[in-house]
């Protein structure tokens, strides 16, 4: 029986890796490519290590070229920052007193708060528009964070893991003089820190892959974030396939620095999620 388990995990690996070299080849062809010259990107076969290497050239023209990539770059890492740690910090309060805090109508008011999920961002981008303006928060980048500082998944998510916390921890807390303030930052959040981590990844992603906010609340070419600057360059340099892979490449290393430092955590939710019940 254990080595029938044995055979049976040792073909799950094999496949499991198949099916991840299967996944990151793209991604090896993107690296290979933006290090080649012009001519070698579509050589059949494909030669994963370049003939002749031009990365230094490929992603000097990148950052230092006609478009400013270097300030879409400062940009895009001021926004997905602040965003994140807004939108963290705001639904991780939300989502305690949802909780954890008994008050009349939170029942009604956290159905509420979900009923906004089901309403599609592009139905609401005409009123947010005209509101913006009014505020004079079109054209900031204090607006597109604004966007995206409260998150009703970011609160579900969360809310989930706070009414996994036992309530004993609270009410002794609160025998000890704490308030709900010093409950929530004493206790509250490093219980559910893998939680945090996980959503603080995912709105990262969200917010650095972000298209369509920047393009409809942005106006200035010098606040323009990297979708919009790689789109710029993709219109001037779209066939140039070697200096779109170096774009791609740069503005992917930030996503995956990101996963690498918070991994531990996120399988640590993705653990503590599954053994809550």
């Amino acid at each position: 029986m254990v080595r029938q388990l044995s055979i049976r995990k040792l073909l799950v690996t094999i496949v499991m890796l198949a099916f991840g070299i299967v996944f990151l080849l793209p991604f090896a062809w993107m690296i290979s490519s933006s290090m080649k010259p012009e001519t070698e990107v579509f050589q059949y076969p494909i030669r994963w290590i370049p003939e002749t290497f031009q990365a230094v050239k490929n992603y000097t023209d990148v950052w230092a070229g006609q478009y400013p990539f270097y300030l879409y770059y400062w940009n895009s890492i001021k926004v997905t920052v602040i965003t994140t740690a807004t939108s963290v910090l705001v639904s991780c309060m939300a989502a305690y007193a949802f909780a954890k805090i008994r008050f009349a109508g939170s029942g009604a008011m956290f159905m509420i708060v979900l009923a906004t999920y089901m309403i599609p961002a592009q139905a609401i981008l005409v009123p947010q528009f005209i509101f913006y303006r009014q505020l004079g928060l079109f054209d900031t980048h204090l607006g597109l964070v604004l966007l995206n500082s409260f998150s009703v998944l970011g609160t579900f998510m969360l809310r989930q893991f706070f009414m996994g916390i036992n309530n004993e921890y609270m009410e002794a807390a609160k025998i000890d003089g704490a308030g709900h303030w010093k409950t929530f930052f004493r206790i509250g959040i490093p219980l559910v820190k893998p939680a945090i981590a996980t959503y603080g990844i995912l709105r990262f992603i969200w917010t650095w892959n972000d298209y369509q906010n920047p393009l409809i609340f942005l106006k200035s070419p010098d606040l323009f974030t990297l979708p919009l600057g790689i789109k710029k360059f993709a219109d001037a340099y779209g066939e140039f396939y070697s200096l779109m892979m170096a774009a791609s490449v740069s503005a992917i290393v930030p996503l995956l620095l990101i996963f690498i430092v918070g991994q531990k955590q996120v399988i640590e939710g993705i653990s503590l999620g599954g053994v809550k019940g």
